[in-house]
Order: C-alpha cells, then structure tokens, then sequence
C-alpha cells in the first residue's frame, strides 16, 4: 500500500509513511470485505458511512504537518481507522462521531488494533466539536460540509490547522485552514469526495 498507493500519489511524510504502514487497516472494515481492506479505494462500513481512501487519510495527515506533541481531533469517527493512524502521529486524540453503533464498533476495532488507550471515542455532533478538551493543533474532517463549522475553527489552538472536505453532498475540495490572528487562512484545496458531514453546522440528515 505504501509504496503502490501512497508515494504514487505524492506523499512524501516519512513519519506518515511510516504510520500508514503501521496501523492494520484490515482490523477497521467489516470482515466480509477484509479481502480488500488494502484496495485503492472507499470501502462501506455499515450505516451508509465508509472507511476513507487509504492515500486521502494520508493525505490529510500530511497537510495537518504533526510535530507528535498535539491533541487532535478527529471529526467523524466512522470505523477508527484515521484516529488510529493519528494516534501514531500526535501526543493525544479525541475523536466524535454522531452515530452512537459507529462508536461502539470503533471502540472495539480500536482496542482489537491495540489504541484502547491511545484514542478516546465520543459520541456527539461532530460540527460542534468538542469544546470540553479545546484547544486543538490539528482537527481532522473525514465528512464534507457545506463550509467550514465555526465552532472547529474556534477550537483550534493559534497556529492550529483544520483540514476538510467542503462544498456540496457530490463535488468537493479537501481544504486546509490555518488559524491565524487575521482569521482562517486557507492554503491548499485538492478534489475529493465524501460523506457528508450531518449536524447542527453541517447538512441536514436525509
């Protein structure tokens, strides 16, 4: 996966690299598709939701540039699998996801994948994000809203990023923003396509 996905399509992060290695994404999907837990591609996890691309997690580790001292935030829990590979990369991960059989499922792949105690699963409205362990340096969106929530932009630490997936529930672009004293700076904006992100500053549910 390594070096057929991830270094043909760009990345470059040796600690990402080594990070995407490390964690068993096989242990994240359904076991009915195990077979193709390594495939180039978005995979169903159950509840109309899927486990990202493997080269646009790592793409989003990438843009979010970790030191290995943050706390993180990971919006949109879904299987585990991206809080796990953040737990390789940063001090302290916090992740959320609205539906509260995703976080149980995740809890259980997280602590068959040994991230028990690396990563702590909420369940709440990931657009509010979660102002109980605020300031973040990284927060990490694998759903798309319409625009960026304010409420995770507030959270960020100065200096902290936020990477997401923004524009309509079909065509969007991962975008990165940087907190700065002047207001949200964005810096790089690359084609994507994912679930949308539902909650109080996100879509509406169907």
């Amino acid at each position: 996966m390594v070096e057929q996905q991830l270094l043909a399509r760009g990345i470059r992060d040796e600690r990402v690299l080594k990070a995407m290695g490390r964690v068993p994404r096989e242990l994240f999907v359904p076991e009915e598709s195990r077979e193709r837990a390594y495939d180039d591609a978005a995979l169903p996890i159950g509840s109309g939701q899927t486990i990202s691309q493997p080269a646009m997690v790592a793409l989003i580790c990438e843009l979010l540039d970790f030191q290995g001292d943050e706390r993180v935030l990971d919006v949109g829990t879904g299987s585990g699998y991206q809080a796990a590979v953040l737990a390789e990369l940063a001090a302290e991960v916090h992740t959320i996801e609205r539906r509260a059989e995703l976080a149980e499922q995740a809890r259980e792949n997280l602590a068959a994948a040994g991230y028990a105690d690396r990563v702590r699963v909420h369940v709440g409205d990931g657009t509010l994000g979660d102002p109980e362990h605020a300031p973040f340096g990284a927060i990490a969106v694998a759903a798309a809203a319409p625009e960026p929530p304010r409420s995770l932009y507030d959270q960020l630490e100065p200096g902290g990023r936020l990477v997401l997936p923004v524009g309509s529930r079909y065509d969007q672009l991962l975008e990165l923003f940087v907190r700065t004293p002047e207001g949200p700076a964005v810096i790089r904006s690359v084609a994507c396509r994912f679930v949308p992100l539902v909650g109080q500053e996100g879509f509406d549910a169907d």
